[in-house]
């Protein structure tokens, strides 16, 4: 969502897909989120999810839930409403090109009673678009130096895709604290696009814009940018969780754009020279929801709304949530980056949540009913995998693996919950199968005899099954001698 009249988020960029089957026991009508009537039913994971807890090694520092009654507006102590057409003195039309009046209505904006935000596109009878966007009212989210800064939402794109879909241009992002009160000074200030999304499309486009404009070392207007489709349910049919990890434990300091925990997108400071980075990383940032009716993103890819482009579809946001990690140990961090050695901050003998992950693929939190309460880790089938970095097996080998498993699977359908060490593809070294055992919130704990391990290792969770479906839930994981 570029301050800049040209196209945004690296349209160049290849897309590239992996397909999942849709998940299980997570359906929501798309009727009960407001969403207009030709939205059609789709399966999605629930709409009043919490967010979840930060992990081992990350405190929370910024989180809107967005509770409240429905047809309200958002916490005006979190976040600032940005109205008309442009900001004070500001470029016109927002810098984009976008044909839309922003206001700060609750037909615009609003809270949905059920734990989300709403920014909804409308249209009058004389044609005229309006929509929402709205900022933190904080600009200081920056990493420490040495540690990460992880910015996230999860968010449901507007439900409406084809030609009812042209003009639309939802966004998550955030731009440099230096431009909040100037409005002159993009794109050298920086901005993160951690997700935008035009006319519908199943694509999630991520981007960094610094630099000058036109051209300049961070390719202006484009910016450096990537992109991907949304995995399992498209972003218009499902939610998905959108994030970007800010790393400054890494050498070169890295940005990693991820949907659904998985890195599909990093810029690093050795891209660009060091005075570019420096001016525009060497400040805190602040976050931007929004929803765009035409510009210069959609105009790359057919152009604006017209006589056929539906209003009323809103982007649905179930939280934005900030997390700060003071070292190099605790990430959410998958494939991008330089992966710390095992640090030994797993007692190998003493339960691993499994939500606390450092790295995931395709695994979803969720709220568990267990004895003890908290999150089990969910929507797991063939493919999927946590990891769990840094866990100390001590000197003396540890010989059995337990899981505290759950699985509602359908008749027929099971597979392996597998141990690996340090590595995706190593050989497991220990798996026990399981199958239905009489619901997603049906614990037991399952024994395996596994080859001896000492020392301290980065734990992978992998799990393999010969049919698509989901086949099992995971609370908690530990060893034994």
């Amino acid at each position: 969502m570029s301050e800049s009249s040209g196209t945004s988020a690296g349209i160049r960029a290849g897309v590239h897909c992996r397909r999942r089957s849709v998940r299980r026991a997570l359906v929501a009508v798309l009727g009960t989120l407001g969403l207009a009537a030709a939205a059609a039913t789709a399966a999605t994971l629930p709409a009043n999810a919490s967010a979840p807890t930060p992990p081992s090694g990350w405190t929370q520092v910024f989180l809107d839930d967005f509770d409240g009654a429905a047809g309200s507006g958002v916490n005006t102590g979190n976040w600032l409403y940005d109205t008309g057409t442009s900001y004070p003195g500001g470029a016109a039309n927002w810098g984009t090109g976008e044909v839309e009046s922003m206001t700060s209505s609750t037909s615009n904006v609003s809270l949905d009673g059920n734990g989300n935000l709403l920014i909804t596109p409308r249209r009058d009878a004389s044609g005229h678009w309006t929509s929402g966007r709205i900022e933190t009212t904080r600009t200081d989210f920056q990493p420490p130096v040495g540690g990460k800064l992880r910015v996230q939402a999860r968010i449901q794109m507007p439900n409406v895709t084809g030609a009812a879909a042209k003009g639309y241009w939802p966004a998550f992002w955030m731009l440099g604290s230096p431009f909040r009160g100037n409005y002159w000074n993009w794109p050298g200030v920086g901005e993160l696009d951690i997700m935008e999304n035009v006319q519908g499309l199943n694509t999630d486009w991520a981007t960094m814009h610094c630099g000058t404009n036109p051209g300049g070392p961070c390719n202006e207007t484009s910016g450096i940018g990537g992109s991907t489709s949304c995995p399992g349910a498209t972003c218009q049919a499902g939610f998905h969780t959108y994030a970007m990890e800010w790393d400054r434990s890494t050498s070169p300091e890295e940005i990693r754009f991820y949907v659904d925990g998985v890195n599909f997108h990093t810029v690093r400071a050795n891209q660009v020279d060091a005075t570019t980075w420096a001016n525009a990383t060497n400040h805190g940032y602040f976050v931007i929801l929004n929803v765009a009716m035409g510009g210069g993103f959609p105009g790359a890819f057919g152009g604006g709304p017209d006589s056929g482009t539906e209003p009323g579809h809103p982007m649905v946001v179930d939280y934005v949530q900030v997390l700060q990690s003071s070292g190099g140990t605790g990430g959410t961090g998958g494939t991008g980056g330089t992966i710390p050695p095992p640090s030994g901050n797993r007692d190998a003998y003493s339960p691993v949540q499994a939500e606390s992950y450092d790295g995931q693929s395709g695994v979803i939190p969720e709220a568990t009913t267990d004895s003890g309460g908290g999150q089990d880790i969910g929507s797991i089938a063939n493919g999927d995998w946590a990891l769990y970095k840094g866990v100390d097996f001590g000197s003396t080998a540890a010989k059995q693996f337990y899981a505290r498993v759950a699985s509602g699977a359908a008749s027929g359908v099971s597979g392996l919950v597998e141990v690996r060490l340090d590595s995706r593809t190593s050989s497991p070294v220990g798996s026990f199968a399981v199958a239905n055992t009489g619901g997603w919130q049906s614990w037991r704990t399952v024994p395996a005899n596994m080859a001896s391990v000492t020392g301290t290792h980065d734990v992978y969770l992998t799990f393999t099954s010969g049919q698509p479906a989901d086949f099992v839930n995971v609370n908690w994981f530990d060893f034994g001698h």
